[in-house]
């Protein structure tokens, strides 16, 4: 039997959708942490192509939706929890809390002010959680605690 803890991996990113790279990145990411389970926001876009992703792979995934009913994927599939939507702000700190590390997949290359993201991206760090950012080209900045690697 194998005792080793399995990792909780958050995911937050824009809703434009990530560029093919960046589903790469995300991909092999994935494939790296092997998490015992996912938390997401189910906004379209980004956290719709993860929730696909991770739903193929068989990941236990927890949605974290927000209130706005507009912007939500609507996300579903077997070993899907689906918390009670809260706003923005207060259910993209609760994904970082729920998490262990962060995989944020933003529109833009240089962090941005009034983005989602990012500010998930900042109270990640503020926490101490480690964030791997995976930019639009695809390329993956680990940074621990705000330190990029």
């Amino acid at each position: 039997m194998n005792n080793e803890m399995k990792v909780s991996v958050g995911f937050t990113g824009t809703q434009r959708g990530m560029t093919g790279p960046q589903r790469e990145s995300v991909v092999r990411l994935l494939g790296s942490l092997k998490p015992g389970a996912v938390h997401h926001g189910d906004c379209v876009g980004a956290d719709a192509t993860f929730h696909d992703l991770c739903n193929r792979q068989g990941i236990p995934i927890i949605i974290h939706p927000p209130l706005q009913g507009r912007k939500r994927a609507m996300c579903n599939g077997r070993n899907v929890t689906i918390l009670a939507p809260k706003a923005f702000l207060a259910r993209n700190r609760d994904i970082v809390d729920a998490s262990d590390v962060l995989i944020a997949a933003p529109f833009e290359e240089k962090e941005v002010l009034r983005s989602g993201t990012w500010a998930t991206v900042r109270y990640a760090e503020q926490a101490r959680r480690p964030v791997y950012l995976v930019l639009p080209s695809g390329r993956v900045m680990h940074s621990n605690y705000g330190c990029p690697l």
